[in-house]
């Protein structure tokens, strides 16, 4: 009778086997209590919707717009800015429709007024009245007396006046008067004179010569 020899497993291999066995009970019980947790019925959904109008700013060349505490760029100051591309609540509009009233926190009673055509407005506004204009809080006076005290009178100065100029008296000089020749031999005469001997001594030098 021949007997064979049985390989035994380690017992890291064993130890090892049974780990990994018990993780995957462990697991697949995790996924059936999951499972038993998710309801049969269907899950009702809640959709929101935006709550009244909304304001879009437009894209501009400055990127940005003037936020105004009232509806006139003349009576009212700039309490802030919007950037291109933000969306506020719009509250209502002018009278005349060219402003839009805007919800703005921060500044006194939390609203603001901005240019309609800078806007893209999503929903129907009421009209709303503006506020009243702002007062300066100190009126300026001026002080007569003091203010008397800086003019200053420029007396009348009298113009230069012309005195015309004698007029201008050019001198003149006299014709020098002929010399007299009475009595004296002319100095031409004499000249020609004394040419005429030189050039007859001349010839007699040259007659001797010969």
């Amino acid at each position: 009778m021949v007997f064979k020899k049985i390989k035994t497993i380690p017992f890291r291999w064993a130890f090892f086997g049974l780990i990994v066995l018990l993780v995957m009970l462990i697991t697949w019980g995790d996924n059936l209590n999951a499972n038993a947790q998710i309801p049969t019925g269907s899950i009702p959904t809640v959709t929101g919707t935006p709550f009244g109008a909304i304001a879009i700013v437009l894209d501009n060349e400055q990127g940005f717009i003037n936020v105004r505490g009232g509806p006139n760029a003349a009576a009212y100051d700039i309490v802030g800015v919007l950037v291109e591309g933000s969306q506020v609540p719009a509250l209502g509009r002018s009278p005349g429709g060219e402003w839009i009233q805007i919800a703005y926190p921060g500044v006194p009673g939390g609203v603001a007024w901005v240019w309609s055509d800078l806007l893209e407005v999503r929903g129907a506004l009421p009209v709303i009245e503006p506020p009243p204009t702002q007062t300066p809080r100190v009126t300026a006076t001026i002080d007569p007396t003091l203010a008397a005290q800086f003019l200053v009178e420029v007396p009348p100065t009298r113009l230069p006046t012309f005195t015309e100029p004698p007029p201008l008296v050019q001198p003149t000089f006299p014709v020098d008067a002929p010399i007299a020749t009475q009595g004296k031999v002319p100095m031409g005469l004499v000249i020609i004179g004394m040419a005429i001997i030189g050039i007859f001594g001349t010839l007699l030098s040259l007659l001797r010569g010969r």
